[in-house]
């Protein structure tokens, strides 16, 4: 409902004044409300129309929200021409959000995980992922955005990581082969004894033996291998190789 507010009619506006009439909009519903005021007056055009719209929000209704965890991603260092991986979640809350577009501003973060236009229901929340590939040595900070229809639309997620350059250093690893009628190898290396391991070769290895060149210099590497059938199971760890990587 449209009110006039505090206003004394008749009332005489000299040439060249101007006067405020406040219009009070009191919605009764949720939704968007229409009305016209009309102004009768002596002028030449002796009705004067003026368009009114408001919607009105129930008292405990709140603004569709959009969070982002961890707030700060941070990838550690990075092989230059090698990349690594951290998932983030994102939360709806209040009411469902609709995230139309999702962007990085440095080329070396990429964003995936989200097909857009994406609608998350409130209470809910989705995961992405974010790729961390340095194009040379140094640190590297960027922004994930997340551009929605949430208060304070874009959500944002800081991003660091720094690139390091790739060693003259390589460790060159053998295994003998299984039971079972390995079709292929993967391997896998960490920083601690028993792991945890990140797989470091991208397709099946159809060989006992991998070179790994993205060791960095100082850093000590665990390694296990895993075999692979036909069918596409997969053994328990191998034994574990240690590797010093000298200064």
């Amino acid at each position: 409902m449209f009110w006039y507010g505090t206003f004394t009619l008749p009332h005489e506006i000299r040439p060249g004044a101007s006067v405020e009439l406040p219009v009070i909009f009191k919605p009764t519903a949720d939704g968007e409300s229409t009305g016209v005021m009309t102004l009768k007056n002596t002028a030449e055009d002796s009705s004067l129309s003026i368009d009114l719209t408001g919607t009105g929000v129930s008292k405990n209704s709140a603004a569709p929200a959009l969070g982002v965890t961890p707030a700060t991603l941070s990838f550690g260092s990075v092989t230059v021409g090698s990349s690594a991986s951290l998932p983030a979640t994102l939360k709806a809350s209040n009411a469902a959000v609709t995230i139309s577009s999702d962007a990085s501003t440095s080329s070396e973060f990429v964003l995936s995980g989200l097909t857009l236009p994406a609608t998350i229901a409130a209470g809910d929340s989705v995961a992405v992922t974010i790729k961390f590939t340095p194009n040379a040595s140094g640190a590297a900070s960027g922004q994930a955005g997340f551009t929605s229809n949430a208060t304070g639309s874009p959500t944002v997620a800081q991003l660091t990581g720094t690139g390091v350059a790739k060693s003259s250093h390589y460790v060159a690893l053998s295994w003998k082969a299984g039971s079972g009628s390995p079709v292929g190898y993967n391997v896998f290396r960490g920083t601690v004894s028993g792991g945890p391991y990140e797989q470091i070769n991208s397709a099946l290895e159809a060989s006992a033996s991998y070179t790994d060149d993205t060791v960095v210099s100082g850093t000590t590497y665990y390694y296990v291998a895993t075999a692979v059938n036909a069918e596409g199971g997969e053994s328990a760890y191998s034994n574990i190789g240690e590797a010093v990587i000298p200064n």
